[in-house]
């Protein structure tokens, strides 16, 4: 019985090491040791640039014509993540290249619309650009992919409706407009509003903004991991850099 009490108090002690050391990494690891970007907005434009369009608005072309989706574009989502234990929460964000689709601006007596635009996002190429200190959060895209079901649902569309635009647009001034349109995932369609920046300057142009919409419109069971819950709202965002058709 002795031998016994002999063997069980270093055994207990050990034991509680192991526990609070376990408490101590996760407290450690999940305690404010977390980053993430800032959202995606438009360039600033230098100083010259800005003079250069104030004093020559004919410089451009009034924006009418097709645009298609460059290099450089940009699209992601942003959810806010709660870890066990943690009053505070986590934005998680994940960011693609893999953007493609144009959008279309017509002009009719000085008034100018967008009459289409379309953007594909191919989901599976989705990485996060956050950072938790202790977490992989290569780990949580795997997760995000099972639960956008990526293999049979490989894209993001949004399909936007007519919608004019501020008359500013045609002097190379940026302007901001609320877009209604679809939003397909996860083989679903709703409708949704798109609230962008837009900038035309001669043959190039650039979208900036976000669409807010949630995971249960979609029918995507929200990921799951240990310590950690995940709300439904998302935000999508895009950083657009487009071409002028020839």
């Amino acid at each position: 019985m002795a031998m016994s009490r002999k063997l069980w108090i270093p055994l207990a002690a050990g034991l509680t090491l192991v526990l609070l050391g376990a408490g101590g990494a996760y407290a450690y690891f999940f305690s404010g040791l977390r980053s993430t970007p800032s959202a995606l907005t438009l360039p600033s434009p230098s100083p010259s640039a800005s003079v250069a369009a104030s004093a020559s608005p004919s410089t451009t072309t009034g924006g009418s014509g097709t645009w298609e989706i460059a290099a450089g574009s940009i699209a992601g989502y942003r959810v806010k993540e709660q870890f066990a234990g943690q009053s505070a929460t986590h934005e998680a964000v994940a960011r693609t290249s893999a953007v493609s689709g144009s959008v279309s601006i017509s002009q009719s007596a000085g008034a100018y619309t967008m009459t289409s635009a379309t953007i594909t996002v191919q989901l599976s190429s989705l990485a996060s650009v956050d950072s938790v200190a202790g977490f992989n959060v290569t780990n949580r895209d795997q997760i995000v992919q099972r639960a956008l079901d990526t293999g049979s649902f490989p894209t993001a569309v949004f399909e936007a409706d007519d919608v004019a635009l501020p008359a500013a647009v045609a002097t190379g001034q940026t302007v901001t407009v609320s877009v209604p349109g679809r939003l397909t995932v996860h083989g679903v369609s709703k409708a949704v509003t798109a609230k962008l920046q837009l900038h035309v300057s001669g043959s190039t142009a650039q979208i900036a903004g976000t669409i807010a919409t949630s995971m249960d419109d979609f029918g995507v069971s929200r990921p799951t991991a240990p310590f950690v819950t995940v709300q439904p709202g998302v935000t999508i965002e895009v950083a657009l850099k487009l071409d002028r058709n020839a």
